[in-house]
């Protein structure tokens, strides 16, 4: 029974050292979840949780081998100062010649309204004394 333990143990901090070591040597902007303090709190005071934690959940992602032979990594976007020109049509809120029209279809909409409002209220005054002469 003393020998399961004592692998148990030396499994257990076997895992701790090789999660700490990992934990260390990444990347600080790679590391996913947490930041690398704490991610270094929770595999020393929660062992063994807190190591599994780390190569389930914060562990930087490994880069992916693409059909075309190219290494692909996670968040290996373009750098803003190197992003290609945007080419086709702009979203409605980046495109300055909607914003400029929105304030006259805007008074538009608002004028559909208020004769669609008058209108109303002359029907159901047509219905009202229609009712009443009934």
């Amino acid at each position: 029974m003393i020998r399961l333990y004592s692998l148990f143990m030396l499994l257990d901090v076997a895992l701790l050292v090789v999660a700490l070591i990992d934990c260390l040597s990444a990347e600080e902007f790679a590391i996913r979840a947490l930041p690398r303090v704490a991610w270094v709190f929770l595999i020393l005071l929660f062992s063994p949780i807190g190591a599994i934690a780390w190569f389930v959940a914060g562990r930087p992602p490994r880069a992916i081998r693409m059909s075309n032979g190219e290494m692909w990594r996670p968040g290996g976007g373009f750098p803003e100062n190197e992003r290609p020109a945007r080419k086709g049509p702009l979203a409605p809120d980046d495109d300055p010649a909607f914003l400029r029209n929105l304030s006259a279809s805007l008074k538009e909409d608002e004028a559909m309204m208020r004769k669609w409002e008058a209108d109303l209220r002359r029907r159901e005054e047509e219905l009202r004394k229609r009712d009443e002469q009934d």
